[in-house]
């Protein structure tokens, strides 16, 4: 007995040091505080109300505006100030280089200061001037200003950015003007013999002028002498900046495969919310021919063509029947009149 209590005791302890203790759990980590913020134009008093600045200057001419910083977050926040130019992505939407892309444009018009400290809740109006160079080109050179946030992730570092569109047009000639590249035309048929089908079409829209502009475009369809003529309704281009271009699609339904197809395109650049006669429109057209051939209507034709003939030769099969049994009837008709006249013996003398 008094062996086996030593030999229990040194097990239990042996059981105590191999058996892992688990850690205390760490008290959990606050999240961190949400930041959101808000930048939009003003005047000296506060916002006024418009979602970007639109200003026509003259070359050298420099004026001054305002932009609000308001912070929604609980705690004070220092943010970035920084303007430069201005693109629209392949989606449409207006944005401003990078901070590690260098701006040539309308992003070098803008001063502005470097950094404001806004408190929670609060709202700064901070100034910032527009100098148009002594040489600017007419047209217009869209700028974007914003204010920013760099959070560091791990290695990484993130750049927040909220702001808006400046868009600045130095005076003297507007030129609207949309270029047309890279047009394609494909037919699409329908195999059902009694319905048309259709012309799809692809090209190329580039901004050729000086200024902000949409386009209306139309697509018309020719066969042969002017034969099966059919339009696209009328379709209104997205916005383009100068220089930007952007891919177009279109489609002409109800168009039967007569040959060769000419397929027209006609655009007509618009300034958005502008003085259109204030500015210089160039229309542009593109034409490209797709040939086609109406195979479910040949399909057809042959197959009527094939009843038509085997209904033919039936006939002809039946007609040479007919003629077969007439003359077999003849025959075997004059074939019982001698044998009656055999038969009977001539007729008795009068």
């Amino acid at each position: 007995m008094n062996r086996t209590l030593p030999r229990l005791l040194a097990v239990l302890a042996a059981l105590l040091v191999t058996v892992p203790i688990a850690p205390a759990a760490a008290p959990a980590q606050p999240a961190a505080p949400k930041l959101t913020w808000s930048v939009q134009p003003a005047d000296r008093h506060g916002p006024d109300g418009r979602r970007w600045i639109e200003l026509t200057l003259d070359p050298g001419q420099v004026m001054t505006e305002h932009l609000a910083v308001r912070n929604f977050s609980g705690g004070s926040v220092v943010f970035a100030l920084k303007a430069a130019d201005g693109y629209l992505t392949d989606k449409g939407r207006f944005n401003m280089l990078s901070s590690d892309q260098e701006s040539v444009d309308g992003g070098t018009w803008i001063q502005v200061q470097q950094r404001v400290t806004v408190g929670a809740g609060e709202t700064k109006v901070v100034p910032f001037t527009i100098t148009a160079p002594p040489d600017a080109t007419p047209g217009d050179h869209p700028a974007g200003i914003a204010a920013t946030v760099t959070s560091a992730g791990g290695t990484v570092a993130v750049e927040s950015r909220v702001g808006f569109r400046v868009m600045m047009r130095a005076s003297g000639t507007a030129t609207a003007a949309v270029a047309i590249s890279d047009l394609t035309a494909s037919y699409r048929r329908s195999w059902n013999p009694f319905s048309a089908g259709a012309v799809e079409i692809s090209y190329t829209a580039t901004n050729d002028g000086n200024v902000a502009a949409t386009g209306s475009g139309r697509v018309t369809v020719t066969g042969p002498f002017g034969l099966g003529r059919q339009s696209a309704p009328e379709a209104k281009g997205e916005e383009l900046l100068p220089g930007g271009s952007r891919k177009v699609g279109n489609r002409v339904a109800g168009v039967w495969a007569l040959g060769p197809l000419r397929t027209r395109v006609d655009v007509t650049p618009a300034v958005l919310g502008g003085d259109q006669g204030a500015v210089d429109i160039r229309p542009a057209s593109g034409t490209v021919t797709v040939w086609t051939v109406p195979w479910p209507q040949l399909a057809l034709a042959a197959l009527l063509a094939v009843l038509v003939l085997a209904m033919r030769a039936l006939a002809r099969q039946r007609r040479r029947r007919l003629g077969r049994l007439l003359a077999q009837a003849r025959e075997e008709g004059r074939a019982q009149g001698w044998e009656a006249t055999l038969i009977g013996g001539p007729p008795p003398a009068s």
